[in-house]
């Protein structure tokens, strides 16, 4: 692709971003009142974000690696799909008659009602989870686009269109959510996101194109066409078809960097799941004051990952910029255990800050470390990884917020200075992209 096509691609991936981002958030404000009157309690709504989580860990790694095969765009627009099909299944949950199919009255897992929409629910997010893997292949498309030069700052960009759809879909959901129809129309507002999202990825974004050992595709139309078996545009001998998880591993860094990926996703996951806790009980905020302090962090964070990143990236190496950010972010969790509004908002502040440097500078070191020839391969794998360290998150955070309270955010703390001292390996090599010259293995 050239520097033409590349650039006239990156604004509907931006805006697919901010879609799906959009498509996403617009149910938050009323997905717990939702869990509950079906029956659910919170452990019921932290085990509905973990089975998103769980199928994403299956299909993330699958939809990657066919990315490499097939080309992005198609597998981009297979995952937009799944997601609006997993929007129908949500709003078929809201007209299907609560009905008891089990009671659940335990000390561990508390009292709770197993009913037939909240099963439906479970598999809209399912259906979402295991087609989730949008995330990892549009990374793997900007970087398919992107100079080394302008990595960080795309990956950056990428970050600021998510961060303003978090902006805007909380507040579209409760202003929908709010009529008398309920989460009727929040719903239907996701289902026309998600379809302009596809709609968006079929017209206007463009195939990418990886470097080929051969210009041609040797094989002409013949009944293997017919039935869907033709070979992928873009020939090479070498492609990473059958890439596994032992082959990805054995790449230099890969593992290194997938296991820093690890430690992140915890941390962020034990303050997700903890924070509104402690805003409710601890610091007894309203629902209101929870929704005014995340738009904030998510402005904070698009003004972050915009001029300031583009900045910084022309002084510092990715390496420079994870330390960075990862030590105010520390700094950050640190201020979230002191109690208190101007604690917590500073706190916010160093967490916008610090995510705003750290995230999109160590998603363009993996990059690089996986080159060309396996971008959407190690994409899917990190993305499998985020998944898991999910899964462990969403079910831990809450129960280490009951025993330690607020002094779970030192854990988070703690877990982000690991992510600095380990990124030290990169200083003055991260840009060497590593794996794109690794030998096939198996």
């Amino acid at each position: 692709m050239s520097a033409e096509q590349g650039r006239g691609a990156l604004f509907p991936l931006l805006l697919v971003n901010f879609i799906g981002t959009l498509g996403f958030t617009i149910v938050l404000p009323f997905l717990v009142a939702l869990v509950t009157r079906l029956g659910g309690n919170a452990l019921v709504y932290g085990m509905m974000g973990a089975t998103y989580s769980l199928f994403q860990l299956v299909g993330a790694p699958i939809l990657g690696r066919w990315s490499d095969v097939y080309g992005r765009r198609k597998i981009l627009l297979l995952s937009q799909l799944g997601t609006l099909g997993s929007w129908f299944v949500f709003l078929a949950a809201l007209y299907i008659p609560v009905v008891t199919i089990a009671e659940v009255d335990s000390r561990l897992f508390g009292t709770f009602v197993v009913s037939a929409p909240l099963v439906v629910l479970f598999m809209a997010r399912a259906l979402d989870g295991l087609t989730g893997g949008n995330i990892s292949v549009a990374n793997a498309y900007l970087a398919d686009i992107t100079s080394e030069e302008q990595r960080k700052q795309n990956f950056g960009k990428m970050a600021v269109a998510a961060n303003f759809g978090f902006i805007v879909g909380p507040t579209l959901g409760g202003l929908l959510g709010s009529t008398s129809y309920l989460e009727v129309p929040p719903v239907l507002a996701a289902i026309a996101i998600s379809a302009t999202a596809s709609l968006v990825i079929w017209w206007y974004l463009p195939e990418s194109r990886h470097p080929c050992a051969l210009a041609t595709n040797p094989e002409q139309t013949n009944v293997r066409k017919v039935f869907g078996h033709e070979q992928v545009d873009c020939v090479r001998p070498e492609q990473p078809a059958g890439s596994s998880w032992r082959q990805i591993l054995s790449l230099p860094c890969i593992a290194y960097l997938l296991g820093l990926n690890f430690v992140i996703f915890l941390a962020f996951n034990f303050f997700y799941t903890s924070f509104p806790i402690h805003a409710l009980q601890g610091l007894e905020w309203s629902v209101r004051d929870i929704g005014i302090f995340f738009s904030y962090i998510g402005f904070s964070m698009a003004v972050v990952q915009g001029p300031l990143l583009t900045r910084l990236s022309r002084r510092m190496s990715d390496a420079a910029l994870v330390i960075a950010g990862s030590l105010v972010l520390m700094v950050g969790f640190v201020f979230y255990s002191r109690g208190g509004a101007p604690w917590i908002y500073a706190g916010g502040t160093l967490f916008a800050l610090g995510n705003g440097l750290m995230w999109p500078s160590f998603l363009a070191l993996l990059s690089k470390q996986a080159g060309d020839r396996y971008q959407g391969t190690v994409q899917g794998f990190s993305g499998s990884v985020g998944s898991l360290a999910s899964i462990i998150g969403l079910l831990v955070g809450g129960i280490l917020y009951g025993i330690v309270g607020g002094q779970v955010f030192l854990i988070s703390a703690a877990l982000i200075f690991v992510v600095a001292v380990m990124a030290l390996r990169f200083v003055g090599r991260d840009d060497a992209p590593a794996a794109a010259v690794a030998p096939a293995q198996g």
